[in-house]
């Protein structure tokens, strides 16, 4: 009689509980990182149509700091934005019953928050007179926009992970809060700071499409060695 060789039940058992293993040990990082690209894209996008819908403003309405001052500036700042961007809710300002943003500065009268086409949470301060104490490098503040890229009510609502903000900056619009363009400012330093303190890690997001200082120690420093820089700007 001819022997014919198979896996016994046992080996077989064993395989699939090997490749369980390995499924259970690789899925989170691989689901993690799937989850950080998109974050990545949505808020590039994101940047993308408020500097357009602000250029496009401008270009209507004239430069952010000739703009009336009268009234309330957020409040003016975000209708001229909605002429050029789609907008699923507009909470105003005050969000008390935080709607459109999670934290508790939505309940103060001067901040307006509002909900993006794509579900995203954006936080306003607008103050046309441009003469906010967070100076840009050869620039001045004119407010400030927060996002929480994926909505008020999901995520972990942390900066650096699903929340991150823009300085609205008098001539060069809204740009990455915490860039090389605040440099000027004595403990900035980009983007080592990025690296202690992730609040400060959007212009890092932006500008390297990705978000592996969540990978990285204090120092920068990634689990296979790789040191984070400007220059070296991934763990892989």
């Amino acid at each position: 009689m001819k022997k014919i060789l198979a896996f016994t039940l046992a080996e077989t058992l064993i395989v699939m509980g090997v490749i369980g293993v390995v499924a259970a040990l690789t899925l989170p990082n691989l689901n993690q990182s799937t989850g950080n690209k998109e974050k990545v894209v949505k808020l590039q996008k994101l940047y993308s149509n408020l500097n357009d819908a602000l250029g496009r403003a401008e270009a209507v309405y004239g430069p952010i700091n000739t703009w009336p001052k009268d009234g309330n500036m957020t409040e003016r700042f975000m209708n001229r934005l909605f002429e050029f961007m789609k907008v699923s809710k507009n909470c105003g300002l005050a969000d008390s019953s935080k709607t459109c943003w999670s934290e508790s500065l939505s309940g103060q009268p001067n901040y307006g928050s509002f909900i993006t086409a794509d579900g995203s949470g954006v936080f306003v301060f607008a103050s046309f007179n441009c003469d906010q104490s967070t100076m840009v490098s050869g620039d001045k503040s004119c407010g400030s926009i927060k996002i929480d890229i994926d909505g008020p009510h999901k995520g972990k609502n942390e900066y650096g992970i699903d929340m991150f903000y823009f300085a609205i900056a008098e001539k060069q619009g809204i740009i990455p809060n915490h860039s090389r363009e605040f440099n000027n400012i004595s403990w900035i330093n980009y983007p080592t700071t990025c690296f202690e303190w992730h609040p400060y890690c959007t212009a890092w997001v932006i500008e390297n499409g990705n978000m592996d200082y969540l990978k990285a120690d204090r120092n920068g420093k990634c689990p296979n060695g790789t040191v984070l820089s400007e220059t070296n700007t991934s763990c892989n």
